[in-house]
């Protein structure tokens, strides 16, 4: 144990330095909140769909509740029954397994409704979106199943991608 602790005290701390922090994101993050707050002049809310993704979006989407992004604070809301969403956020690849979900999902969520699909799975777009086609265990993609009003490719995509895609299925309705 004593040559362990002199080695820590002749090494001393080795870290790397301080990132500097960009400004850019932060801006960008507030403007698009504050429009989408603009447009809606209310609250949003959505229903998070996963139809069988590899669950990397929806890290991606919880981090869009972090302290950072902060939608809820601005407004945006994630709620548990689509019967209260105005949006279906769906990732992945449709499993034949989900494809009555989703559909009900749609069916009760309210008019006038909007749809996302989220990830290059939900897309059907980039080479992992094209290895999920349809095939004996999955529908393809999100459009296969339900009317798709945006989509936003990336494995997985980013949050700020995310919330860009957010306002323009908001600018569309």
């Amino acid at each position: 144990m004593i040559p362990l602790l002199k080695k820590i005290l002749r090494t001393g701390v080795i870290t790397e330095p301080a990132v500097e922090v960009d400004i850019g994101p932060r801006q960008e993050i507030e403007r698009l909140n504050d429009e989408l707050l603009r447009i809606l002049g209310r609250a949003l809310t959505i229903r998070e769909v996963d139809a069988g993704s590899c669950n990397g979006c929806e890290l991606e989407i919880h981090a869009l509740n972090n302290a950072y992004y902060n939608l809820e604070g601005r407004g945006i809301k994630f709620v548990a029954s689509p019967r209260h969403a105005d949006m279906l956020l769906v990732t992945g690849p449709v499993t034949k397994n989900m494809e009555n979900a989703l559909r009900i999902a749609y069916d009760c969520t309210p008019d006038p409704k909007l749809v996302v699909a989220v990830g290059d799975c939900g897309c059907g777009c980039g080479e992992v979106g094209q290895l999920f086609g349809e095939n004996y265990a999955t529908c393809g993609p999100v459009d296969n199943v339900v009317a798709v009003d945006v989509r936003v490719p990336g494995c997985p995509p980013t949050p700020l991608a995310l919330m860009q895609g957010i306002l323009a299925a908001v600018r569309r309705a």
